[in-house]
C-alpha cells in the first residue's frame, strides 16, 4: 500500500511559479514510476509529467514542456513538480500518482495504482 499527499498548490498570477510536492509513504517508492496529472475545471483528468524510479527518464505533456520540471528524492520518498511561467490554462487540481513497482512508463491515468487527494492550482490573469 502507498499513500500520497500533495502540497504546494495555491493562487498565483500569470507568469508566476509554484512548486508542488508529493510525500509518499508505504512500500517500494524507489521502484515506482511516479506521475503528475491534472484536472482542469469541467474537463477530464490529463497527464502532465512522469519520472522513472531511477530518475533516468522524464516525460512531459507538450503544453508544459520547457516550463515544468519533475524531480524526485528517493531518500525522502518525495516527488516534485516545479512549475514556471504559469498560464491560466494550467489552472486545475493537480494529482500525484504512483505505478506498481517496476512497471514501465505510462501516460494513462488508469495505469496508476495509487493517487493523492489533489492540490488546487489557480492561475489568475
Amino acid at each position: 500500500q502507498v499513500e500520497l499527499v500533495e502540497s504546494g498548490g495555491g493562487l498565483v498570477p500569470t507568469g508566476g511559479s509554484l512548486t508542488l510536492s508529493c510525500a509518499a509513504s508505504g512500500r517500494a517508492f524507489s521502484n515506482r514510476y511516479m506521475g503528475w496529472f491534472r484536472q482542469p475545471p469541467g474537463k477530464e483528468r490529463e497527464f502532465v509529467a512522469a519520472i522513472s524510479w531511477n530518475d533516468d527518464n522524464k516525460v512531459y505533456t507538450d503544453p508544459v514542456k520547457g516550463r515544468f520540471t519533475i524531480s524526485r528524492d528517493n531518500s525522502e520518498s518525495m516527488v516534485f513538480l516545479q512549475m514556471n511561467s504559469l498560464k491560466s490554462e494550467d489552472t486545475a487540481i493537480y494529482y500525484c500518482a504512483a505505478r506498481r513497482s517496476f512497471s514501465p512508463f505510462s501516460r494513462n491515468a488508469g495505469d496508476y495504482r495509487y493517487w493523492g487527494q489533489g492540490t488546487q492550482v489557480t492561475v489568475s490573469s
